[in-house]
């Protein structure tokens, strides 16, 4: 009988498998760590909001090379998330996709500057 075939060893593995999947990265319980997340600060906040501002204008400055069939499929995505008419109408999907529009727009404003 070699060592793996030992009857005890194998007993243990699902135990060993299970605390396996506690190590390294283990989150606690809702209920040890509070009702909720901790806030962002203020910092945080203006970073993220400094972050996503780069990201907005580089993302203009790739799609204002794109041919035109690109912002179609910008406004094309804007009407995938847009709430069905008999769906609910969530304030942050309708937001998103006129964001959306409004950046096809902006992109194609832009098409061609600098291309001199």
């Amino acid at each position: 009988m070699t060592k793996n075939d030992d009857p005890k060893r194998l007993n243990n593995l699902p135990l060993a498998l299970s605390r396996w999947d506690n190590e390294g990265g283990h989150q606690p319980k809702i209920d040890e760590r509070g009702s909720s997340d901790p806030e962002m600060t203020n910092t945080e906040l203006v970073q993220l909001r400094v972050r996503v501002i780069a990201l907005e204008n580089i993302v203009l400055a790739l799609l204002a090379d794109q041919p035109a069939e690109t912002y179609d499929k910008v406004r094309e995505m804007a009407e995938l998330i847009s709430p069905r008419q008999e769906a609910t109408q969530h304030p942050l999907t309708i937001e998103a996709a006129l964001h959306m529009n409004r950046f096809a727009d902006r992109a194609e404003r832009f098409r061609g500057v600098g291309n001199k």
